[in-house]
């Protein structure tokens, strides 16, 4: 959903000014109380005592209805062919089944592709991916359903599926266009240039394994409509596609989301496919059909992050400065377009990561596979693109002999009192309010990065079988969705008569902390307790036409729109009690739960809103927010995308066995910018976790494809995600202290995706340790996932390389 192609919008100018400028705040509200309130408070997650007791209801834990069915997914068992028989009648006189659907059956749209077509709801003739669905029957109980499905008789003319991205590219098998972007005249750069690198990388993609699996319980409504629960990051998609399905108007179906037990990206558009078929069953049947995806099911299924092949040629001056650079990534997309498209331009726009390329050309290819359509994943194409340059930044380290960080800090993004020529990006968007360079020289002062570094020097030296590693890398990375019409948010507050505050907004909570900060949020503006206030399970019958929850946008856009509706609220109150009292309203303030003028006079907030009532003033108010200044054309490539960009940078030390490739992270160090933190305690959170879940996947988290395109690594057993025991000993996490310049809520910063990426400094570190065999003289090959297996293999390359050209060091 995050596409960059902006139609009419040439120009960042028209928009709202509405709470991003302090002067358009109404009278009798400005200078809200910043020192007092919840904001800026480790307030803990509202729902955290639910989560750790069991209480928490998941869409699974909801009471099932009176004569509720259940369905199963028949799919696919071959990655590529055509289906010649397809004879479901062993499946309908199974036990316990009630109702059995093909695409045949129907009666709206059949292809559910997000933005793009391409994601038939089943199919009946063609087959793209081993796991594809091909019917879906519904039964009295799941056990039922799921012996069910596998009664079907399937015969298929089968074809050898295409699983290689650079292969496919070079056969132009792509799912859309390829797009490029381009600053200066990279060919005679290159030539020109002092040095040139080259160098190939494959960057492995990564399961979601979310706790909570693909989930709907569809209902219908005694109108002919449809009331659907659903694990979802975009409800108002769920709601649209289901309307299609079913051939009604959207104002026919309802979807409720309180919560989900993660979600990653894994549920910003592919949940939807199971809410449809539950809709269709529940349609069909005139019953409450539950469709749960078992886990294997799930992961062979539902897509995973894009596996990319890059690549680079880059020009450097005798320094190891960087003169140009042309880049390729390929997103391996899987069968359908999903969102693909905005996923590889997101991996160009971040492609420089923190660094001026001054010359550069960046490709992205949109490869077809016969895979499951890969999807939305944290970070949504930026880390892949950002794999590359820092592989580079490692690369010429070694080329010219220097350490990695000082290579890193001499090509970072100048700043525009300094260096405003070294600030455009590849999509000649101006990098403002660089504090990087300051950030980095905290972090490597805070880390003893210098210190470390001779002490690691010194143990390789003398160390013949454990080399220990070290690197700091950056991360840059732009908040906003890149399809502009994302970029907005709504939200609806009631103020009951007691005084208590009930919040609705578009965004979905995920554990992430949304509608904890959008409480605190709300409860500063208004002056109240936390307590006080109520977010209620996100509903399109309630905001509609929301956007989903991610791109890190979740409380820089629902904040925001929960914000305006407060301002208006606490404006009809401070007008109402202004009338009353004979004050001006510049003199009323609300802290703490009570509303004071004049001095020594004042009541509790309660009082105030049921006097409000009495008077007949308005206690329930909509909020809106759009984002402002943001525009791409992306038919010259060029313009501003984001709004402003999150900062951060990380120091990993690792020690490797160089007998096994097996290794361990023995420490960390974080300074991140969340700008203004609402809630310092969630945003640590997130920084934690998102450093570990990008560790798992740059190091364990190894996706394994048969060849007749099945996924093997299809459960636990056989897929690793870091476990407790991977965590770093020593695991230092600081917010870096520095208010979002822009005019974000209480000049925040997003804080869900930047963190991930922080983890390329694992991968980095590994390397820094295999190139100390050679003196740190050769920089090693080292795909990813960074698995024992293949950091042995980089070993044994480096050895063999030392050997050849008759080099020593670092005890080969």
């Amino acid at each position: 959903m995050r596409k960059v192609e902006l139609q009419g919008a040439s120009s960042p100018e028209n928009e709202l000014t509405l709470a991003t400028n302090p002067s358009a705040i109404p009278n009798g509200i400005a200078g809200l109380d910043l020192v007092s309130g919840p904001v800026g408070k480790p307030s803990r997650h509202e729902s955290a005592i639910q989560h750790v007791t069991g209480a928490a209801r998941y869409v699974d834990d909801l009471i099932e209805p009176a004569n509720g069915l259940f369905a199963a997914v028949i799919r696919s068992p071959i990655a590529r062919g055509t289906i010649t028989r397809m004879d479901l009648e062993p499946v309908r006189k199974s036990p316990g089944v009630v109702c059995v659907l093909t695409v045949d059956d129907v009666l709206g749209h059949t292809d559910i592709g997000p933005v793009f077509p391409g994601d038939p709801i089943m199919t009946s003739t063609e087959v793209k991916f081993f796991g594809q669905c091909l019917a879906v029957v519904a039964a009295t109980s799941e056990l039922a359903a799921r012996r069910a499905a596998q009664a079907a008789i399937l015969e298929f003319e089968r074809e050898e599926p295409l699983l290689d991205a650079r292969e496919a590219v070079a056969s132009q098998q792509l799912v859309r266009p390829s797009h490029v972007m381009t600053m200066g005249d990279v060919d005679s750069a290159l030539a020109s240039s002092h040095q040139v690198l080259e160098a190939m990388q494959e960057v492995g993609g990564q399961e979601h394994f979310y706790l909570e699996g693909q989930v709907s319980l569809a209902m219908p409504t005694e109108d002919g409509g449809m009331l659907v629960y659903t694990s979802s990051q975009h409800p108002s998609e769920v709601q649209k596609l289901v309307a299609e399905v079913l051939a009604l108007p959207l104002n026919r179906v309802t979807v409720d989301m309180r919560r989900m037990g993660g979600g990653f990206g894994g549920k910003e558009s592919q949940a939807a496919q199971w809410a449809c078929l539950a809709a269709l069953l529940a349609s069909k049947t005139g019953r409450a059909v539950k469709l749960r995806l078992p886990r294997q099911d799930d992961m062979i299924m539902t897509g995973k992050r894009h596996p990319f092949a890059n690549s680079y040629r880059i020009g450097i001056d005798e320094a190891g400065r960087i003169t140009a650079a042309d880049i390729e990534v390929i997103g391996n997309c899987g069968n359908s377009p999903d969102l693909s498209d905005a996923i590889v331009d997101r991996a160009m726009f971040h492609a420089d990561n923190a660094y001026f390329l001054g010359n550069a050309r960046i490709a992205g290819h949109r490869a077809f596979s016969n895979q499951v359509s890969h999807t939305a994943y944290r970070g949504f194409g930026g880390p892949q693109g950002m794999m590359i340059i820092e592989r580079a930044m490692d690369d010429i380290a070694r080329a010219v002999g220097k350490d990695p960080l000082d290579i890193r800090k001499l090509n970072l993004y100048g700043t525009e009192q300094s260096e405003p020529e070294r600030t455009l990006t590849p999509y000649h968007q101006t990098v403002e309010f660089n504090y990087l360079p300051q950030l980095i020289e905290q972090l490597e002062t805070s880390s003893d990065y210098r210190a470390r570094r001779v002490a690691i020097r010194q143990f390789n030296q003398h160390s013949p079988i454990l080399k220990r590693g070290l690197a700091l890398t950056p991360v840059k990375f732009g908040i906003s969705f890149t399809l502009q019409h994302l970029n907005q948010a709504g939200a609806l507050i009631h103020i009951y008569t007691d005084g208590s505050i009930q919040v609705n907004h578009g965004g979905t909570e995920m554990g992430q902390g949304l509608h904890t900060k959008v409480g605190q949020i709300v409860a500063q503006t208004l002056g109240v307790e936390l307590e006080r206030i109520v977010v209620t399970a996100t509903r399109t019958d309630k905001v509609p036409n929301t956007s989903p929850t991610a791109a890190s946008s979740g409380t820089d856009l629902n904040g925001k729109a929960a914000q305006n509706a407060a301002l208006t609220l606490r404006q009809r109150l401070v007008e109402f009690l202004a009338a009353e009292k004979t004050v001006s309203p510049e003199a009323i303030r609300f802290e703490n739960g009570r509303v004071s003028w004049g001095g020594s006079e004042d009541m509790s907030f309660a009082e105030l809103v049921q006097a409000a009532y009495v008077g007949r003033v308005s206690l329930s108010a909509t909020g809106y927010y759009r984002t402002p200044k943001i525009w791409y054309d992306r038919t010259n490539a060029r313009g501003r995308p984001f709004f402003y960009f999150a900062l951060g940078a990380a120091v990993s030390e690792v020690v490797v066995d160089t007998l096994t490739g097996e290794y361990r992270v023995t420490r960390v160090d974080i300074l991140h910018d969340v700008g203004r933190s609402i809630n310092p305690a969630i945003d640590r959170g997130q920084i934690e976790g998102g450093f570990i879940q990008g560790m798992g996947w740059l190091t364990t988290e190894e996706l394994v494809w048969h060849a007749d395109g099945r996924l093997l690594s299809n459960n636990p057993a056989t897929y690793k995600i870091p476990a407790i025991g991977d965590t770093p000993p020593v695991f230092n996490v600081a917010l870096f202290e520095h208010e979002n310049d822009e005019a974000t809520v209480y000049n925040s910063k997003a804080v869900g995706e930047p963190p991930f990426m922080l983890a390329i400094s694992v991968w980095s570190a590994l390397r820094d340790a295999i190139s100390s065999l050679s003196d740190y003289r050769l920089s090693p090959d080292l795909d990813t996932p960074a698995t024992p297996e293949r950091v042995l293999k980089a070993v044994m390359a480096v050895q063999a390389q030392c050997a050849q050209n008759g080099m020593t060091g670092g005890a080969v």
